[in-house]
């Protein structure tokens, strides 16, 4: 899969987070906010389904809503 490189901004606890991760966890989470932006962005569904969705989408790629919680709470 062809990617493109963007910068977003982040608390910095979330950006120290990111880049501690393994790098699995950071491909999981970059397929999380690929789908997080695309969807919000190119559908006028509501926010609310969009993360709904992609959240289903990234459990099935490999990130559970154990390693989901551990981000969270680690922020």
């Amino acid at each position: 899969m062809k990617t493109t490189e963007i910068t977003i901004e982040v608390e910095p606890s979330t950006a120290e987070l990111y880049l501690s991760a393994p790098e699995q966890q950071k491909r999981q989470l970059n397929l999380l906010l690929s789908l997080y932006i695309q969807d919000a962005i190119a559908s006028a569904r509501p926010l609310k389904e969009v993360i709904r969705q992609a959240s289903t989408e990234a459990q099935a790629n490999g990130l559970t809503p154990e390693i989901l919680d551990e981000l969270l709470r680690d922020e």
